[in-house]
């Protein structure tokens, strides 16, 4: 364990040297974040999964920096040229940009100037230039460096020569580089200019624009590298000069004398040519890598939002995907999410087909109880919305339906994954069976496509795709694991993002269930191939089985507290083999003394506190206790909205400045960040989460630009 990425980890996150130690030791020893948060709690003081995470990956940069230093460390002391205060230095860098600046003059090069100079032996002159310490004139200490044959024909060349090598020790040198860089981060301007086709493109807005590097937004850096890539915009980064090159001159200039009209050239040089286009692309990089981190952040906070909405249980539904010309694709499902029937019906144009389409949905509502409809959002969504709603009104039999979000369905349909779990149906029936199961249970049907293709984020095309990913997966890993699954039933899909289990081992697990059955309990999976004792420990807490005769199989009580859970039991007088109501237990531990009780059954008290609750309320979700999604039986058209008309919405994405709400007239409204809430917030996801049921206010209606603009704000007060 490296005392000083500890040390550092333990300053930054706040956590008593114990926990900070036990956290990194546990994630060393390869146990995953779910398993740890969920089950150490003890060691690491109750971190929970966001900390842990954010932990891990901490220490995986400091890692990665520590070897960095070790290898910058190796390649100066192989050049002879490592010093103790050089060797503090970089050991004490904080982060890669500093420990690269420090590296810099060492680094090995390409050609240039500065290294043609070299070779032909100019260093020895650049240095006694740069000192400004001969006051025998310029003219005389150049004629001493005049080598035909080394290519010094003139006083001017070997001149030229001594000013490239100044031009790139100034432009090398660490201190300048760090001030430079807080300079144009603190005051920098950047400035963009638009290129024939702009007006007409998304990017307008920025046709003329200029804005202070240290106010600019992460969605403005985004959308003006987008613009910028697609050829409509020229982009600047600009600085006060007699700043920037201040800098400069204070930290070379020794005062008047025969030498510094020629430090000062290099200087200017050494800015216009190397400095500051360098320093440019590192603002510019470094811009766009805090926008990626807010958009990232955004994305993973509106994914576990997404993820983590109430399923609607316990109804069969009706899933229509709408469609033109190659109609209604339908689906019925079951409340287990079983498919008891398809068909495809012509209610939209050009067919118009209405009363066909009436009769074949009214027969398979009725035959098979339909609760509730399913309607996709993508193409012809919003007559075939107008048909449902018709469709409700005629049977008035308690039906409703909602809106579901198609992001991802097509992507889907058309995979491996759903082939192999629809193989008799073409990909526009598996994408209405997807619409169905996204209604009744959000996380289990979206976890089979790619985070990315959700659609609950901004330009995440964009992204560092590896970084997005791993971070996304983290979110759906942590969903997943903190809801649990039922072994029996759950997807290979599903049962991939369990803590500890592969893709591998997870379709190991559905294949064994296909040729021996049922699991009856969870150490039945240490018979699955290719699952040993260490995965086993990590995944076995979150894999419920509802069925089992054990009835702590059916909990989230970890099969290492078992003993431990049955001591608990016995110490309120119940028993497993006799008992399945423990409501009072944790009124009789209460009674008992909890402290005493997690003693003398041999667990901490979080763990004790765990134990209770799921023997209270077995495989309980989290998700039960967040309001139910919003139904509808009616609809309304844009051109219904006028301003001031109050109504219920979803909220459906969440971005940098503001959140888009589903008002039920198939084009989502906006509320600006400033209208969310009458005090101030820095960003809507302080007030909102996706899938929150919201009251706004129309404010303005543009039904060309299909644009509504909304508010939750109490405009009067």
């Amino acid at each position: 364990m490296n005392e000083t990425i500890l040390q550092t980890l333990i300053d930054e996150f706040s956590l008593k040297p114990t926990h900070a130690e036990n956290l990194y030791r546990l994630l060393e020893e390869g146990n995953t974040v779910p398993f740890i948060s969920r089950y150490r709690k003890e060691q690491t003081g109750s971190a929970d999964d966001q900390l842990v995470r954010q932990f891990s990956e901490r220490k995986d940069y400091l890692q990665n920096l520590w070897k960095r230093k070790e290898e910058i460390l190796r390649s100066i002391e192989e050049q002879g040229k490592l010093t103790d205060e050089l060797k503090e230095q970089i050991l004490s860098a904080a982060t890669m940009t500093e420990a690269e600046d420090l590296y810099r003059p060492y680094k090995p090069k390409r050609k240039t100037r500065a290294s043609v100079a070299r070779e032909k032996g100019l260093s020895p002159l650049a240095e006694a230039i740069l000192a400004q310490e001969d006051q025998n004139g310029l003219p005389e200490l150049l004629n001493q460096y005049i080598d035909p044959e080394k290519g010094v024909e003139t006083a001017q060349d070997a001149l030229n020569g001594a000013k490239d090598i100044i031009a790139e020790d100034i432009s090398d040198s660490a201190e300048i580089r760090k001030l430079m860089r807080e300079y144009f981060l603190k005051l920098g301007v950047l400035s963009t200019e638009g290129k024939e086709g702009i007006e007409a493109s998304p990017y307008s807005m920025y046709q003329q624009f200029s804005e202070n590097v240290s106010k600019l937004k992460g969605y403005n850096i985004l959308a003006i590298n987008r613009a910028e890539r697609e050829g409509f915009l020229k982009v600047t980064l600009s600085g006060n000069e007699d700043i920037t090159k201040g800098y400069i001159y204070r930290r070379v200039l020794k005062g008047e004398g025969p030498l510094t009209d020629a430090v000062l050239e290099a200087a200017d040089d050494a800015y216009d040519r190397l400095l500051f286009p360098s320093i440019e692309r590192e603002i510019r990089n470094a811009l766009t890598e805090s926008a990626n981190e807010q958009s990232i952040a955004t994305f993973k906070l509106n994914l576990h939002q997404l993820l983590m909405q109430p399923p609607v249980k316990g109804k069969t539904v009706l899933a229509l995907d709408p469609a033109y010309r190659t109609g209604c694709k339908t689906a019925v499902i079951d409340p287990t999410g079983k498919v008891l029937a398809t068909a495809v019906v012509y209610p939209t144009p050009p067919q118009n087909k209405v009363e066909e389409a009436k009769k074949i949905l009214k027969n398979l509502i009725l035959k098979h109880h339909v609760e509730v409809l399913s309607i996709g959002n993508g193409t012809a969504s919003k007559e075939t919305e107008i048909f449902a709603a018709e469709l409700i009104k005629e049977m008035n039999c308690g039906l409703s339906y909602m809106m579901v979000s198609e992001a991802g369905a097509s992507v889907y349909s058309a995979s491996k994954l759903a082939a192999a779990e629809f193989p008799e149906y073409d990909v526009s029936l598996r994408s209405a069976v997807s619409i169905g199961r996204r209604l009744q249970d959000p996380l289990a049907e979206l976890v089979k496509i790619d985070p990315k293709a959700i659609g609950v984020g901004q330009y995440q095309h964009d992204m560092p795709q590896n970084q997005l990913s791993a971070s996304l997966d983290g979110v759906v890993e942590d969903c997943v694991n903190s809801v649990g699954v039922d072994l029996n039933t759950a997807s290979p899909s599903l049962l991939s993002h369990i803590a500890g289990l592969s893709s591998t081992v997870a379709g190991n697990i559905v294949e064994y269930r296909e040729n021996n059955g049922a699991f009856s309990s969870r150490k039945e999976l240490l018979k699955v191939p290719k699952l040993g004792k260490k995965t086993f420990e990590q995944c076995a807490g979150f894999l419920r089985i509802p069925e089992s005769k054990n009835y702590l199989d059916r909990t989230a009580v970890h099969p290492e507290s078992y003993d431990a859970a049955e001591k608990l039991l016995s110490l309120c007088g119940y028993s497993l083999k006799t008992d399945t109501d423990f409501s009072e237990l944790e009124s009789k531990v209460k009674a008992y003394g909890a402290g005493k009780a997690a003693e003398e059954i041999g667990v901490g008290r979080e763990t004790l506190s765990d134990m209770m609750k799921e023997l209270t309320k077995p495989g309980r979700d989290p998700r039960d206790s967040l309001p139910a999604p919003l139904l509808r039986t009616d609809v309304m058209d844009l051109n219904d909205l006028k301003p001031g008309m109050k109504m219920k919405g979803t909220v459906r994405n969440i971005v940098d400045f503001g959140a888009f709400i589903d008002i039920g007239v198939h084009q989502d409204g906006l509320v600006h960040i400033s209208k969310i809430t009458n005090r101030f917030i820095r960003h809507p996801s302080e007030m909102l989460k996706v899938g929150d049921i919201v009251d706004v206010t129309v404010l303005d209606v543009d039904p060309k630009k299909k644009r509504i603009s909304l508010t939750m704000r109490n405009e009067k007060s």
